[in-house]
């Protein structure tokens, strides 16, 4: 049992190291490094390459936290604990991606993806929430924050009808504390008035 957790941690890790997103643009011969905000997530993608390739970029973030979580959860069926640590290992990749000397992304797509390993409903929900938030607002860092704590409001009511394993919804509520951690330039940049939608210059989210 221990030599099959630390193996499923390092997969997690492994696969959440795969920098999809820079590659996605290093494919059309662009670093993400070097430009629009200098990040290696889908948002970056967006911002250089248009919707399109962020669309490719995204689902692939997303899958890289889904496959090691739904490993641990429904093919190797681990506790949840066990589940939680795992997609925490992918979360750990994107951010210090063994593949890009440790620099990767702020990695909300690939937390979503974790979710969607152990509650596809909460992800679909995410989903929708996000596109709203961005289609009213014009920021991506507004829905990403809005969108964490609306899901994670609906992971502790699941929790509460026994829908939903408990350590599963307080992970989400360390995943609300981390995704607003890594957008405290954004809100500093919101409550000045200054931050910038995609399509607009010096966004950074």
């Amino acid at each position: 049992m221990i030599l099959q957790m630390l193996g499923l941690l390092l997969i997690g890790y492994l696969i959440g190291s795969i920098p999809f997103s820079f590659l996605v643009a290093k494919a059309r011969g662009i670093d993400l490094r070097t430009v629009g905000s200098g990040n290696t997530g889908a948002s970056n993608v967006w911002r250089t390459l248009g919707f399109r390739y962020f669309v490719v970029a995204l689902i692939l973030d997303i899958f890289k936290g889904w496959l090691p979580a739904f490993l641990a959860h429904t093919v190797f069926q681990t506790p949840a604990i066990v589940t939680i640590l795992v997609g925490i290992c992918a979360v750990i990749g994107h951010v210090y991606p063994i593949f890009l000397r440790f620099k990767g992304g702020k990695a909300v797509a690939t937390t979503g993806g974790v979710i969607l390993g152990f509650a596809p409903v909460l992800t679909a929900l995410a989903a929708v929430v996000w596109t709203i938030v961005y289609k009213l607002s014009g920021y991506p860092s507004v829905a990403s924050m809005v969108d964490v704590v609306v899901i994670a409001l609906t992971g502790t009511a699941m929790a509460y009808m026994g829908w939903l394993d408990p350590v599963y919804a307080a992970f989400i509520w360390v995943a609300v504390v981390y995704v607003f951690y890594l957008h405290r330039a954004n809100i500093q940049r919101l409550m000045r008035g200054q931050e910038h939608g995609i399509g607009q210059k010096n966004q950074r989210t």
